[in-house]
């Protein structure tokens, strides 16, 4: 996590002013680069100019340091690169995983003053204003409360909330002018998408009302963790919650192999429960919403402002989609993907089969008899590589469903955990009960 204190701009003209001052910065590098090479006699490409290590950098701090809607919108590409933006720009976005700046400590004491009160210490006998993460949104304290309940207390940067909507469009305009999105792609329903799931992102309450209801649903299961919320001191813009102890889940690579399979069992079967009997999936996959305490053998559960619900028409189409690709039902997969969304734009035959062939593509564990080896199979930079073919080649471009978008993210980032722990997994034996009757 980076060290260094870093005040949150807040106020949207300053915000834009640091977004004109990089498009400005990126636009002057590329020009001169542009006339180096020209002077050597080449032809350069705007692409290749923008994609420098000094522009990189440039683009990626930028992002990191305005936080907000800017440096999640650079996550959210950065995990779909075969959705919507080219490998290269997923290389510079992908600097953006790291953790953000902490806010320095007057603007935190100012944050939690404004949120529980000037005397909102009383809350805590302990509070450590050193912040154990820092995020997109946010970031987290360890504090104590009076009965020496040991707390994890979220709170959101300043000014969040009112710069998401032109964070958002700033980006994506940068991303444009300088040519890193395909031409034709209509992204700004998908940048309107990103803004409607950032602002639930930053709305506390609401993240607080997801997380009761999804540990609700998991309350009868013995392989789970999910932190309680202290609704006396949560607010919109201060989240807190009984701090949940675990080890990072990839540090399980180490681990034994009955373990990295039970663990990633359990996570899949926890996604077709979401998916068919919940109806709410919490749709980020970012390994550090996972974590796992050895003690108990259980499987802890992380972060709900990006978990989503699900209508009846979405699962059903899913369930129809993933028995189709089983049964080989070509008439069956159309079907399923014309009531998910996929073609409700206008598609040639050619599009239309691709799509097919990246869905049973990410259908294979499916279809395999017994456990599935994630580790060999390379599955996920399959599925990244047909995904950008797809994006990237002329007239292939379809803009997916929001509700698939966020949907296939959680299932690529799971595959992505499942080859990093090596597991091997029977997906077919944990999807056989929700398999529609033909």
């Amino acid at each position: 996590m980076a060290s260094e204190e870093s005040k949150v701009p807040t106020h949207r003209l300053s915000r834009f002013g640091k977004f004109a001052s990089l498009a400005t910065r990126v636009g002057g590098a590329m020009v001169t680069e542009g006339a180096k090479q020209l002077a050597q006699g080449k032809k350069p490409k705007a692409k290749d100019l923008l994609l420098t290590p000094t522009n990189i950098k440039r683009v990626a701090d930028q992002l990191a340091h305005l936080r907000g809607a800017a440096m999640k919108v650079g996550q959210l590409m950065s995990m779909d690169a075969g959705d919507l933006i080219s490998p290269e720009l997923a290389d510079i976005l992908s600097r953006l995983r790291s953790d953000a700046s902490p806010m320095p400590t007057k603007q935190l004491a100012t944050v939690l003053s404004e949120e529980l009160g000037q005397d909102w210490q009383q809350n805590f006998i302990e509070f450590n204003f050193k912040p154990i993460a820092s995020a997109s949104i946010g970031q987290v304290h360890q504090a104590h409360a009076d009965d020496g309940t040991k707390l994890a207390i979220k709170v959101q940067y300043p000014g969040i909330k009112q710069s998401i909507d032109s964070d958002v469009d700033n980006v994506g305009t940068l991303l444009n002018v300088v040519g890193l999105i395909p031409k034709g792609v209509d992204y700004k329903d998908l940048l309107e998408e990103a803004k409607k799931q950032l602002h639930a992102e930053a709305d506390y309450l609401l993240e607080a009302d997801l997380l009761n209801r999804y540990k609700l649903l998991l309350e009868d299961s013995p392989d789970f963790i999910i932190p309680d919320v202290l609704q006396d001191i949560t607010t919109d813009n201060v989240l807190s919650m009984t701090h949940v102890a675990g080890k990072p889940i990839e540090s399980l690579q180490h681990a034994d192999q009955n373990t990295r399979d039970r663990v990633m069992t359990l996570l899949l079967d926890l996604l077709f429960k979401e998916i068919f009997s919940f109806k709410l999936v919490q749709t980020d996959p970012n390994f550090a919403n996972f974590l796992y305490d050895e003690t108990k053998q259980k499987v802890v559960l992380l972060d709900f402002g990006a978990t989503r619900t699900y209508n009846e028409i979405i699962s059903d189409g899913y369930r129809l989609a993933f028995t189709s690709v089983i049964n080989n039902d070509d008439k069956g997969l159309d079907q399923a993907l014309t009531q998910i969304g996929f073609f409700s734009q206008q598609i040639i035959p050619e599009q239309k089969q691709a799509i097919f062939n990246l869905v049973k593509l990410a259908c294979e564990p499916l279809k395999c008899d017994g456990k599935y080896d994630f580790g060999s199979s390379n599955l996920a930079q399959r599925l990244s590589q047909a995904g950008t073919v797809l994006s990237m080649e002329q007239d292939y471009w379809h803009t997916p469903p929001a509700d698939a978008l966020f949907l296939h993210r959680k299932i690529g980032g799971l595959y992505l955990l499942a080859a990093r722990l090596n597991a091997n997994v029977d997906v077919a034996e944990l999807f056989e009960s929700y398999r529609v009757d033909l």
